[in-house]
């Protein structure tokens, strides 16, 4: 009998050699061999079907669970200052009377039973379903094709994709922590940094190879400067993958330990990021004077932000922080936009941790994402920070087709600020007042007190 060791050391050198020769060089050179796209292609008729077959089966079975629309609550379009001057119009006079009471009680019943901030912060519902348990649990029981096809999509995705996606990234990473310290002990110059970038280049490739990612650019000619700033959406930490396979950019982040810590110290001796101890991270003024000497000198990459602070569920854009606005330079916005058919790419941090979303990642079909470069964009002179930060986030909404909301963020784990509630009194008193009341609104008694 064969040596069993002997075998297995065979079969991993097939292995390695498959990967090295159909995925990372191919990857390194930025090349395709077109593999990807016709295993894209593959998936897409299938979901197709089975979309047609849920459909058939809810018409040959009426035990068939119908899904739930996006939003438990019908809001209609417009807002509510709007819609109280039509609930006015409609009467003579015009004035306040207590019935509009129940107009607010309406208002504030929708927002306890489905509030637009915490749909933010749950997974994207789709239309139908896409052959993953995680989605729907229900559809794999209508006919035993359907059944057969779930079965065989579970084998691929564990005991094929799974396997190649964990020996990629294991890859990727390894070359990132060897070639960036090599290239690090090399004098500074412009072969330093040409090295540096092809290094990390190849990282990124590869890493986006291992989650058979399809990535399309759009309106490449306004594609980030050096000494410039890069603002964009943020659905889920593959943002940055996805971005930087197209160009090289400096990182900002907080200096972490363990493994984590390793690639960051490695990573920055060959490339200028900008990591922050967590004492600095906390002074504002030291953040922004360490991002503006590195805005300054044109010859840096330029740094990649998520003016949002945290994951939004690839349907909305929150509120942009105004830091990254106040620096100066030129600003590049960036929109992406994440296909939820092959996967949801979405990283709901308050339900997953990070070792448990990768997981439900590399076990989906596929990322299939579209990057749209927008025009560069300055402060003008009229504008604030914030006020400039708010032109930018509405310009990215509109490019990736998303929802532009006036929101912060962080409200998915901090208490209501004190300033919100009482911009949100303010605005119910003038609705209550009307047009012809008060001016001083900041003296009119609050309607509502604003809780979590």
């Amino acid at each position: 009998m064969e040596d069993p060791w002997g075998t297995a050391l065979a079969l991993f050198q097939v292995w390695i050699s498959v990967l090295l020769c159909l995925v990372m060089l191919p990857a390194m050179f930025g090349l395709s061999l077109g593999v990807t796209g016709v295993y894209i292609q593959i998936l897409v008729q299938i979901l197709e079907w089975a979309t047609l077959r849920i459909q058939r089966g809810r018409k040959e079975k009426t035990s068939v669970p119908i899904p739930l629309p996006n939003g438990i609550i019908h809001r209609d379009g417009g807002s509510m200052a709007q819609e109280m001057l039509e609930v006015r119009g409609s009467r003579p006079g015009g004035d306040f009377t207590l019935g509009d009471v129940f107009y607010f009680y309406k208002k504030g019943m929708e927002s306890l039973v489905d509030d637009q901030v915490t749909q933010c912060f749950s997974s994207e519902e789709l239309a139908s379903w896409n052959l993953l348990t995680r989605t729907n649990q229900n559809f794999r029981y209508i006919s035993l094709r359907l059944t057969v096809i779930w079965g065989v999509g579970v084998f691929v995705r564990y005991c094929l994709l799974f396997p190649l996606r964990i020996t990629l990234a294991t890859i990727s990473f390894t070359w990132l922590v060897i070639s960036t310290t090599l290239v690090g002990f090399l004098p500074e110059t412009s072969a330093k940094h040409w090295l540096s970038e092809v290094a990390h280049l190849m990282f990124y490739r590869i890493c986006a190879r291992g989650l058979s990612a399809t990535i399309r650019y759009h309106n490449k000619e306004n594609r980030p400067k050096k000494g410039g700033i890069c603002v964009a959406n943020h659905t889920t930490p593959i943002d940055i993958i996805i971005l930087a396979n197209d160009r090289c950019y400096a990182m900002v982040g907080q200096v972490h330990g363990g493994l984590m810590g390793v690639i960051q110290r490695s990573m920055v001796r060959s490339c200028p990021h900008v990591w922050f101890e967590r004492t600095e991270m906390k002074d504002r003024n030291t953040v922004t004077n360490r991002l503006r000497e590195h805005v300054t000198c044109e010859d840096k990459l330029p740094i990649l932000i998520f003016p949002e602070g945290t994951c939004i569920n690839n349907t909305s854009v929150m509120m942009f922080k105004k830091g990254s606005f106040e620096i100066g330079g030129t600003i590049y916005p960036v929109a992406i936009k994440y296909d939820p058919r092959f996967g949801d790419a979405f990283w709901n941090s308050a339900k997953y941790n990070m070792v448990s979303y990768l997981l439900r990642t590399m076990t989906s079909w596929a990322i299939v994402v579209n990057v749209w470069y927008l025009p560069p964009m300055t402060r003008l002179d009229q504008e604030d920070a914030s006020q400039f930060a708010q032109r930018v986030k509405s310009a990215i909404a509109l490019k990736g087709g998303l929802i532009d909301m006036a929101w912060d963020g962080g409200l998915k784990r901090a208490r209501v600020k004190d300033s919100l509630k009482e911009e949100q009194q303010k605005m119910y008193s003038s609705m209550i007042v009307g047009p012809d009341g008060p001016s001083d609104l900041a003296a009119t008694p609050p309607l509502l007190d604003l809780q979590d």
